[in-house]
């Protein structure tokens, strides 16, 4: 600990204020405790490395984590920037003391969130050309028996304590498991090296495998059988996770009754939308399969989805840039990917790397088909590339005189960050994106997607009655995903164990984008002809990642 106060001192020559110092400190300890963490932020040598998942590195990072909040407790703001600052490190640090006291960020697992994605996930973003990449990447994978050893051991250690995971969500990553080690790395290094240049990168993707593949029967065999019955966390558990993911807090009962009538909304306007599309008196199962069926918005193969998609956002930045946004040259590309395999059925976001050396990427999970109907993407890519997370994310990454380190990088919370992605989504629906009534349907069952999140979410966890008198479960919230939220079978079931997994975060999406709509409506009211949406916009966007509660009340303040 001692060298980190030395380095907290050599480095307050260079910053604007302690408090932008120790959060640079933060970033920079963090990445020598998370190799991975390290890779993800683009500072460089750790990437032959991997995380230790055990309960003595974890109590480690905690430690320091509290060393942290005491020192910056202590510090007084120079400016508002810097009170902004010290608060959202404080809030976050804080947050994640309380989910590893209480073992939460421990027992609370599932395919979107746990070691196993975090570990092959972290390949994607290496560097794969060169011998010195190609060494890192093998020893990584050479790693990854030992990673998953020291997961296995904080598994058995919250095991003695008496504390458990959901049957569910075990089965559900020993599933991600056996994709990865039935041929998953091996895929990966033939994608990198499909010469055969380097054996030892491909027998080390063999050596990845059979790790993978004793971590899943261990998990199957010997820890499912003893893992919980129950799905739901219950509302104790639950409370603290909604906190996290929202940074407000949050009347459960009242959050669910509004997304119930919310949800009414939506599927009432869809309806609207089918009529449009000639379908009047189908069900809205019947119209989703009528618009994944036709022919217009049809995509052949991989290559030309991630040609749409890129071509997509670049026509975006075209139109928004300017008018209703001002968007930095170093971040008007966003890349395309095709998400690996065993990830789940969601697409996802990647922020670009400090130095804005790799690019903030798009992900698609393919899920093994190869036609695509966009229809149903259009909305989403607004959502997660512009101007959606890559404009918000990459935005915050290059607001350095803003911003302090760690808000740049590692202070992500969900209610803002998705809060925003869903308003991108709405907002590209009030400039009348989505005139195709095929694609109002995709963005309305976005919509309804994220309002069902919220029912099932707290539902599930909660114990809350369904629309039947019976209480939330896995079935009745696959019906209600299937048949009022348009989501494609395989979809739901993936999003549901995703809920069970990971309770709170559902709900961030909708409940963010109730703040953000309502302080942008109160600027409007307050501002009348002063209000300008481009202003907004980018001030809003230059605050970057804070909780609901504070984002509403610092926004309560905009003056245009």
């Amino acid at each position: 600990m001692h060298r980190c106060h030395q380095d907290y001192a050599l480095t307050m020559t260079t910053h604007r204020s302690e408090i932008f110092a120790i959060s640079d400190e933060y970033i920079d300890t963090l990445g020598r405790m998370s190799p991975m963490g390290a890779t993800a932020l683009g500072i460089p040598g750790y990437d032959h490395l991997l995380d230790d998942f055990s309960l003595a590195a974890q109590s480690k990072v905690a430690d320091y984590r509290r060393d942290v909040l005491n020192r910056i407790k202590a510090m007084t703001p120079i400016d508002e920037i810097d009170r902004i600052a010290k608060e959202v490190l404080i809030e976050r640090v804080e947050s994640s003391l309380q989910l590893f006291d209480s073992k939460e960020s421990f027992i609370t697992y599932g395919p979107i969130a746990n070691p196993v994605a975090e570990i092959r996930s972290i390949f994607t973003l290496m560097n794969t050309e060169g011998d010195e990449a190609i060494a890192n990447i093998t020893s990584r994978l050479n790693a990854i028996g030992g990673a998953l050893e020291s997961w296995k051991s904080l598994i058995e250690d919250m095991q003695a304590l008496g504390l458990g995971t959901s049957r569910r969500q075990v089965l559900g990553v020993a599933d991600q498991l056996e994709v990865h080690g039935s041929g998953g790395y091996a895929d990966m290094t033939r994608s990198i090296d499909s010469a055969g240049k380097y054996p030892d990168l491909h027998l080390a993707a063999q050596n990845a495998q059979s790790a993978c593949l004793e971590m899943a029967a261990w998990m199957m065999d010997i820890h499912a059988p003893r893992s919980l019955d129950v799905d739901g966390v219950g509302a104790e558990r639950y409370a603290p996770w909604a906190r996290y993911f929202t940074g407000a807090d949050l009347d459960l009962r009242a959050t669910y009754e509004w997304a119930v009538e919310d949800l009414n909304q939506i599927n009432a306007r869809m309806y609207r939308a089918a009529d449009k599309l000639g379908l009047s008196g189908k069900s809205l199962k019947e119209v989703a399969e009528y618009c994944e069926d036709a022919e217009l918005h049809r995509i052949e193969g991989e290559d030309n989805l991630l040609a749409k998609l890129i071509e997509f956002t670049e026509e975006a930045v075209a139109k928004l840039d300017g008018v209703y946004f001002d968007i930095d040259p170093r971040i008007k590309f966003c890349d395309a990917r095709i998400a690996p395999a065993g990830s789940a059925a969601a697409p996802y976001y990647m922020g670009p790397s400090e130095d804005l050396s790799r690019p903030g990427t798009t992900w698609y999970p393919t899920l093994g088909h190869t036609r695509f109907n966009f229809w149903h993407i259009a909305s989403t890519w607004y959502h997660e590339a512009v101007p959606g997370h890559h404009l918000q994310v990459a935005t915050a990454t290059i607001e350095k005189d803003r911003l302090s380190r760690f808000q740049r990088t590692e202070a992500w919370i969900s209610g803002y960050g998705e809060g925003w992605a869903l308003y991108a989504e709405r907002f590209m629906d009030e400039l009348g994106a989505f005139a195709d009534p095929a694609y109002e349907l995709g963005y309305l069952s976005g919509q309804a997607m994220r309002a069902a999140r919220i029912v099932v979410d707290i539902g599930m966890h909660c114990g809350y009655e369904d629309f039947d008198g019976k209480v939330w479960n896995a079935d009745s919230a696959f019906d209600l995903m299937v048949n009022r939220a348009l989501l494609a079978p395989d979809f739901a079931k993936s999003e549901i164990d995703r809920y069970l997994g990971w309770p709170g975060q559902a709900i961030s999406y909708k409940v963010g984008e109730r703040v953000w709509v309502r302080a942008r409506e109160d600027a409007k009211e307050r501002l009348g002809a002063k209000f300008d949406i481009k202003a907004w916009h980018n001030y809003a966007l230059k605050i970057g990642p804070i909780g609901l509660d504070p984002f509403e009340r610092e926004m309560a303040a905009y003056n245009g």
